[in-house]
């Protein structure tokens, strides 16, 4: 069994918190039953609410984890998977892929990631990254009506300590300046799905910017407003990394070829 432990950032419900790691409804209940799950030391059978600041240690299989990466591409240098939300990558071997991520994506976000599977293959990648070689582009469904056919740019501050960044249209102490291109695919009323293209890559950017903009991600339970995700019963940020495009990456495999998956909850 693996172990993990984490720290309740806000008021939620134990399983909507289980959820947003990546475990399924019936993954959850099935951790309850067997009191793998301990609340401040104590175990839990129940869905109780969970209060900011609260220690949660939960224990799981290895074939749970496994089946949130679904493989989309795969040769001898990389591997290509679609990651399901509330699965964390780091800079390690995934021992399931054997491989090593060479970029990231937020813990609540999913989509296509892209791994190494050698050394030399590590290396190429994460320069094509650097150099503009790989572009990505993400779906995100924003609240209320937007749109735009645009890039923005802005400037960024992070907060290390709360995991947190704010936008400002204008250069202030510490930020560093971002852009970010977005095109409407359609725009109603209520919500749109965006495309967007992270030109500059900083920590939670398309969330924090978004919202900046005044069109928070429906389900974004940290830039968002609670009151709208309730609304729209989604209890996990609607943002996807849904297309990969290579130019010149030096793995044969990989050059100039697209990749793209759409989300389940997209509606195209």
């Amino acid at each position: 069994m693996i172990k993990k432990e984490e720290i309740v950032e806000k008021s939620k419900k134990l399983v909507t918190f289980l959820q947003d790691f990546g475990f399924t409804f019936a993954d959850c209940n099935k951790m309850l039953r067997n009191k793998d799950v301990k609340v401040n030391g104590k175990a839990q059978k129940e869905n109780i609410v969970l209060n900011a600041g609260d220690s949660v240690v939960f224990y799981f299989s290895k074939d749970m984890l496994e089946k949130k990466y679904e493989k989309v591409f795969e040769s001898e240098d990389a591997v290509i998977v679609y990651k399901s939300a509330g699965i964390e990558c780091v800079g390690q071997i995934e021992e399931s892929l054997k491989a090593v991520a060479v970029h990231r994506l937020d813990r609540n976000t999913e989509g296509l990631l892209v791994y190494a599977k050698t050394e030399k293959s590590e290396k190429n990648l994460k320069k094509a990254f650097k150099n503009g070689k790989i572009h990505k582009f993400y779906l995100a469904e924003v609240i209320g009506e937007f749109d735009v056919d645009k890039t923005f740019d802005a400037y960024l501050v992070k907060n290390a300590e709360n995991s947190f960044v704010q936008i400002f249209d204008k250069k202030v102490a510490g930020s560093v300046k971002i852009s970010t291109k977005i095109k409407t695919i359609y725009a109603k009323k209520e919500t749109s799905l965006l495309e967007v293209e992270l030109l500059t890559g900083k920590t939670h950017q398309i969330r924090a910017h978004l919202a900046h903009l005044g069109h928070p991600i429906v389900g974004d339970g940290k830039y968002g407003k609670n009151a709208d995700n309730k609304k729209f019963g989604f209890s996990r940020q609607k943002l996807a990394a849904y297309k990969l495009e290579f130019d010149d990456v030096e793995i044969p495999s990989l050059n100039n070829k697209k990749f793209k998956k759409y989300p389940k909850w997209a509606n195209i």
